[in-house]
């Protein structure tokens, strides 16, 4: 299944935000990457600046280019909001949801962790990482992959009640979408209006 493999570091430093994670280079080179990239002044385009936000989103979630266009379409036939619709679609991926649960530090990992079916949804294996989740649907951790290191350590210490459309039960080590989030209540730095704009042209 194709994702991009290639250098976070460099694609953090291009948008100059950690949309990966904590990085310790990007605290010392807080500028885009490059030969030129220290004095590099170049005005930028209406277009170029809407390119770059949709570009943001797509790294930021780990969506390729027509899974994007894909729930763009979907949230234009949605009813709402169509930037806070396309963002909550994003949120509502079955890797986010598992990495904003806390059962893996990144969603890279989250991702990984659904491949290899150590996720299960309502009770049954689910290994589709764009899979939507419904508000309702109680995702877990398949009981043979509760003693998993990476689970275990991504779970230690993880606050749980930092988002409010998700309840966790420590217990039974899953979780349910109580609904889908608020725009105000999802963390993640993008202006979702500057995408809408770009794909209305």
């Amino acid at each position: 299944m194709a994702r991009y493999t290639g250098p976070k570091t460099r694609i953090a430093r291009k948008f100059g935000e950690a949309i990966f994670g904590p990085d310790k280079v990007l605290t010392k080179k807080n500028y885009p990457p490059g030969q030129h990239g220290v004095n590099r002044r170049k005005k930028t385009s209406e277009y170029g600046i809407q390119l770059r936000e949709k570009q943001k989103a797509k790294y930021t979630y780990g969506v390729l280019e027509r899974q994007f266009r894909n729930l763009f379409e979907k949230a234009s036939r949605t009813k709402g909001i169509k930037g806070e619709v396309l963002l909550q679609l994003l949120e509502a991926r079955l890797d986010n949801v598992v990495f904003r649960m806390g059962i893996a530090p990144s969603r890279a990992a989250a991702r990984q962790l659904v491949l290899h079916r150590h996720i299960v949804v309502d009770g049954k294996v689910v290994n589709i990482p764009s899979f939507s989740v419904k508000p309702g649907q109680i995702i877990g951790v398949r009981e043979k992959s509760k003693s998993l290191e990476v689970i275990a350590d991504a779970l230690s210490g993880f606050n749980h009640s930092k988002y409010p459309w998700i309840e966790w039960d420590q217990n039974s080590v899953s979780g349910k979408l109580l609904h889908l989030p608020e725009r105000a209540d999802i963390p993640e730095n993008i202006k979702e209006q500057l995408i809408v704009e770009l794909y209305s042209k």
